[in-house]
């Protein structure tokens, strides 16, 4: 029996990603027939190549024989697994040795099933389907990891991985990186007016609203903690970050979200820290992050409902 297809695997959506290695084109053939009418399906005839092509594509699933012209496939499973962008990619390895020793060794090594060859289609279709549910499930579960589940945003944990990553990027490609620390004015008094229910769905909108003003696919906004957010600017400078800090304290004004309580307005208002990593300075993202928030005790300290530069970068 034919499994159904994957979600998205239908034709004309997001089908999924497999990568076939193998050093011999009738076995690349019999395999690409197997797959090719619901999957993506990236074709490696080397264990250079293969490793090549899963950096470059991000497949969702290889598989992947033994014997290779170059790098065997138990050195080829290895480097997947030290590799952070690839290391939870299943690996089924496909291959003529049916010894008990193979399979041990690519199971220990990192693969998550061992298929000897000749191959039945529909159990290779059978225990591909498998892998790539497993995998899609545990994506999930990776993903609501990095989730707030009040606002939906990325949270603590994915700021801490993102801004590591984007210093590394920024670092290689000796590019700036500017970081916004924002803070919703005398919060506290609004939950005690309106009560928390009211609190979380300002929360929300706020959130919403942080989100929709992060122009560029590479920015990132995510709540720190409380009534605090995040926003990461890649490639930003100092004046392009506090033009990027101007856009969100007007829209979250715009919302209107009434507060008798404040004193700033008599609407929900922010307060931003902008501070900025400079091209070639030494990256460091405790400091930066203390830099901003420094920023945004003196925004806070001035009156709120403004934003200042830090003063490094001022």
């Amino acid at each position: 029996m034919i499994p159904s297809p994957l979600p998205g695997s239908e034709p004309g959506l997001n089908r999924p990603r497999l990568l076939v290695v193998d050093d011999q084109p009738a076995n690349l053939q019999a395999l690409y027939r197997t797959f090719a009418a619901d999957h993506q399906v990236y074709m490696a005839t080397t264990g250079t190549q293969a490793l090549e092509l899963a950096r470059e594509r991000q497949p969702d699933l290889i598989l992947l024989d033994l014997d290779l012209p170059d790098l065997d496939g138990f050195e080829v499973c290895a480097r997947l697994r030290a590799d952070p962008r690839l290391r939870d990619t299943p690996v089924i390895v496909v291959t003529a040795h049916s010894d008990e020793a193979a399979e041990t060794r690519a199971l220990s090594t990192g693969a998550v099933d061992f298929i000897a060859k000749p191959i039945h289609p529909a159990v290779v279709r059978a225990r591909v389907h498998t892998h790539l549910m497993l995998k899609h499930q545990g994506d999930l579960l990776r993903r609501m990891a990095f989730l707030d589940p009040l606002t939906g945003l990325h949270n603590r944990r994915a700021l801490d991985e993102r801004l590591a990553a984007d210093l590394r990027q920024a670092a290689r490609q000796s590019q700036s990186l500017a970081v916004l620390m924002i803070d919703i004015d005398r919060f506290k008094r609004y939950n005690d007016h309106y009560g928390h229910l009211a609190g979380d769905d300002a929360l929300r909108r706020v959130a919403a609203t942080l989100q929709a003003g992060m122009l560029r696919p590479m920015d990132l906004v995510t709540r720190y903690g409380g009534e605090e957010f995040v926003g990461l600017l890649p490639d930003t400078d100092p004046a392009g970050a506090m033009a990027v800090a101007e856009r969100l304290r007007d829209a979250v004004a715009a919302l209107g979200l009434p507060h008798p309580l404040s004193e700033v307005k008599p609407c929900l208002t922010i307060s931003l820290g902008v501070a900025c990593q400079a091209a070639n300075a030494p990256s460091d993202a405790a400091r930066l992050l203390a830099r901003a928030e420094q920023a945004l005790l003196q925004a806070k300290a001035a009156g709120r409902d403004g934003l200042v530069l830090a003063a490094d970068d001022a």
